[in-house]
């Protein structure tokens, strides 16, 4: 990347409050951002990322937690023995971006921003670009920033609007958030995109945030595209403005912290358009629906785009919007899928309690997790993926997808199950084969691609997840291909060594390699 950030980053990210609740109760003590034990900051630097998402660090003000405190038994399937105190209200109805005094405010994030920072961590803040609290101080300085509507539309649609006080004119009508497949989020305020006043108020927000952080991730940030919000909007009579918000936002952002990184999230395929729009990185949610449809031909189909596009894509297997991969996937489906996020070209999304297999989704409106069974094999697992993932030849080699076919003409044995791709650098290659099926499969993956590294050695190929091995003449696998037989979701992460000169010799039908 042209910042100030690696190649590839991979990102953890934290539910703040969650977390410092969690802490607390292993030191019995009350710890927030400022006081974080440093044992716990080197325990992050373990994982092999590069930045850590401490999502909800800004306050969330009394109408927030009051809207949440109504469906506090709705939480109950996450947080079986919740109190009130547990009741924080949502992460993204924000009351304003100052952080939460009971977190340890301003200062303490500073302080727990150093201590990543000696580690060699980036820090990632949330941006929610479409909506803020229904109590924001804006409402009432500031009301030309808002979706406005009139009393009758609040007595036809009062899921969509909520009435509010006006200094001047004593009451107004403001639209609830929302995007224009859902109702509106009941404790939220709907910010006008087209405003210039808000335009200017969302670049000052963010060159703050840029002072306390290294980048933002930008909460549904489709929803500020001039067509997405005329979509959803325009009916009240609202006209867009020549420019896009994210091209006016981002570059004034940027003339003061030019390596301040933008992620969106992002969907209905709007992906490359943020791109365009000066966004890093935007989730890559086809992905992720493709692995949990176990479609794999619809995942060739997604990553065989340009690889300009690959590399701006933020991969996961579960965040705080997504179901657990541990209920998702199972344990076994979730290591194969877990090996293609952190392998891929692109930004790695890794979630706290991922690693452990943690089933309960937390809302994102309390503050304490449940307690739950630690899958401690899964966590060695993932400590072994990422140390390989972490090597250089992930964000400095080439990346290239295999074709796999079957081994013979003659018998189907499952190889549209397999996945296939690779990372050169010079002699320095890696061979990913994934299995996503719960079935055993044989395939012939062709190399082809490599042929001129290949064919000139013997090869001893290790497997980076296991130990494993298996040798190959070079030879004979770039006419041929490499016949492979895979147990159910196994994975392989082949490191392939030189041992010698490789042997000419004759076509012929191979068996397959057992690894």
């Amino acid at each position: 990347m042209a910042k100030n950030w690696p190649s590839n980053p991979k990102i953890y990210q934290i539910n703040t409050w969650v977390w410092l609740d969690s802490l607390s109760q292993k030191y019995n003590k009350r710890i927030k951002l400022g006081n974080v034990p440093e044992s716990e900051i080197d325990t992050l630097a373990t994982y092999h990322v590069d930045a850590i998402w401490m999502m909800g660090v800004w306050h969330r003000g009394p109408a927030t937690r009051a809207s949440a405190l109504n469906y506090i038994r709705e939480y109950r399937g996450a947080l079986p023995d919740i109190k009130k105190r547990d009741v924080i209200g949502s992460a993204y109805a924000i009351h304003d971006y100052e952080v939460d005094p009971g977190l340890g405010g301003r200062g303490g994030l500073a302080k727990f921003r150093e201590q990543l920072q000696q580690h060699g961590l980036k820090l990632l803040l949330d941006f929610v670009p479409n909506h803020v609290s229904t109590d924001h101080h804006w409402i009432t300085e500031r009301p030309d920033y808002f979706v406005k509507g009139t009393p009758e539309l609040l007595d036809v649609d009062p899921g969509n609007f909520f009435s509010a006080e006006d200094p001047v004119d004593g009451r107004q009508i403001i639209a609830h958030g929302r995007d224009p497949y859902f109702p509106g989020w009941i404790d939220t305020a709907q910010l006008n995109a087209f405003s210039p006043g808000y335009r200017e108020a969302a670049i000052a927000t963010l060159k703050d945030i840029a002072d306390q952080c290294d980048g933002v991730r930008c909460d549904m940030a489709m929803l500020m595209m001039n067509d997405i919000f005329k979509n959803t909007w325009g009916w009240l009579g609202l006209n867009a403005p020549r420019q896009d918000f994210w091209p006016y936002v981002i570059p004034k952002v940027l003339r003061k912290n030019p390596d301040f990184l933008f992620i969106a999230e992002t969907y209905w395929g709007l992906d490359y358009a943020l791109h365009v729009q000066g966004f890093d990185f935007t989730y890559d949610k086809t992905l992720y629906d493709r692995l949990v449809m176990g479609d794999v031909d619809g995942l060739y189909a997604h990553l065989i785009a340009d690889i300009n596009f690959l590399r701006k894509n933020v991969r996961f297997i579960e965040n705080h919007d997504e179901p657990r991969a541990a209920s998702e996937f199972g344990i076994e489906r979730s290591k194969p899928a877990a090996v293609m996020i952190c392998t891929l070209p692109g930004a790695t999304l890794l979630h706290d309690g991922q690693f452990w297999g943690r089933h309960v989704k937390l809302p994102v409106q309390i503050r304490r997790q449940p307690d739950e069974e630690l899958d401690m094999d899964l966590f060695e697992f993932y400590q072994t993926l990422l140390a390989e993932a972490s090597n250089d030849i992930y964000r400095t080699g080439e990346w290239r997808m295999f074709h796999r076919g079957p081994v013979t003409d003659k018998k189907q044995t499952g190889h549209e199950h397999v996945v296939a791709y690779g990372w050169q650098n010079g002699e320095d290659c890696r061979l990913i084969l994934l299995n996503m099926a719960d079935e055993n499969v044989s395939a012939m993956i062709d190399l082809d691609g490599w042929g001129d590294a290949l064919y000139p050695y013997r090869w001893q190929a290790e497997d980076a997840l296991t130990g494993t091995t298996m040798s190959f003449s070079g030879d004979e696998v770039s006419e041929l291909g490499l016949p492979i037989e895979m147990d159910p979701y196994d994975m392989y992460i082949f490191r392939l060594m030189p041992v010698g000169p490789s042997p000419q010799r004759k076509k012929r039908k191979k068996k397959p390699v057992k690894a």
